[in-house]
C-alpha cells in the first residue's frame, strides 16, 4: 500500500516538476523573443520550443509514447497563452528584458528538467549514466533551440557558464540518493533544488570553468 502510495506521489509529482519546469522556460523564451523584438508568432515559436524540445528529445531517445507534453495538452495552452499575454505585460509596463533576468526562470526550468528527466529515464530501465544525460538533454535542449533560433551561441557552451555540468552533476545525485534508499519524491526534490540553487549562485558569483586560453604565436 505504501509503495503504491509512494508510486501515485511520485507520478503527481513529475508533472508538476515538469509543468512547473515547461511555465520557467516559457518565460526565458518569451524573455529572449522580447529582446530580439520578434513579433508574437516569433514569440510563441520560441518559447514552445524552449519549453518543450528538450522533454521531446528525452521522449524520442527513449521511445516514451505519447511525449510528455502530448499526455498534457493543457501545457501547450499555457505556453501560447503565456507566450501571447507576455509581451503585452512586457510593453504595457514598459519593462526592458536583460540577459540576467532570462536566466532566473531558466536556472528553475534547468533544475526541475535535469531532476526529472534523470528520474524518468531511470523509471526506463536506462542505466545511471544515459539517464543523467538524459536529464541534461531534457534541460538544456530546449535552450539551445531557443538561442540558435535568435542567432546567439547557446548557454550550455556560451562563457565556460556553469550549466549543463550542473545539471549533470545533478542528474547523479538523484541516482546516487535513489541508490542510497532515499524514496524516489525526496530524491527527485532534493536534485532539483540542488542544481536551482548551485545555477542560482553561480548567476549570482559569475562562477565559471577555466576558460582555453591560446599560447602567445611564435
Amino acid at each position: 500500500m505504501d509503495i503504491a502510495l509512494d508510486e501515485e506521489t511520485l507520478g503527481r509529482l513529475l508533472v508538476i516538476l515538469e509543468g512547473v519546469g515547461v511555465l520557467a522556460f516559457t518565460v526565458s523564451g518569451i524573455l529572449v523573443a522580447a529582446q530580439k523584438r520578434l513579433d508574437l508568432v516569433g514569440v510563441v515559436v520560441v518559447a514552445f520550443l524552449t519549453a518543450l524540445g528538450g522533454g521531446t528529445l528525452r521522449d524520442v531517445l527513449l521511445d516514451r509514447r505519447p511525449f510528455f507534453w502530448v499526455a498534457n495538452e493543457e501545457w501547450v495552452w499555457a505556453v501560447v497563452i503565456l507566450s501571447v499575454l507576455g509581451p503585452l505585460v512586457i510593453r504595457a509596463r514598459h519593462l526592458e528584458p536583460t540577459a540576467r533576468a532570462m536566466q532566473w526562470p531558466d536556472a528553475l526550468g534547468l533544475g526541475l528538467f535535469a531532476a526529472s528527466g534523470t528520474h524518468i529515464a531511470l523509471l526506463e530501465g536506462a542505466s545511471p549514466l544515459v539517464a543523467t544525460l538524459m536529464g541534461v538533454i531534457s534541460a538544456t535542449f530546449g535552450g539551445v533551440i531557443r538561442d540558435m533560433l535568435v542567432n546567439d551561441v547557446p548557454w550550455v557552451v556560451k562563457g565556460y557558464q556553469l550549466y549543463a555540468v550542473i545539471a549533470f552533476m545533478g542528474g547523479w545525485l538523484v541516482w546516487g540518493l535513489r541508490a542510497l534508499g532515499v524514496p524516489d519524491v525526496v530524491a527527485v526534490l532534493v536534485g532539483a533544488a540542488a542544481i536551482v540553487v548551485v545555477r542560482m549562485l553561480a548567476i549570482a558569483f559569475d562562477w565559471r570553468l577555466p576558460g582555453w586560453r591560446l599560447g602567445a604565436r611564435s
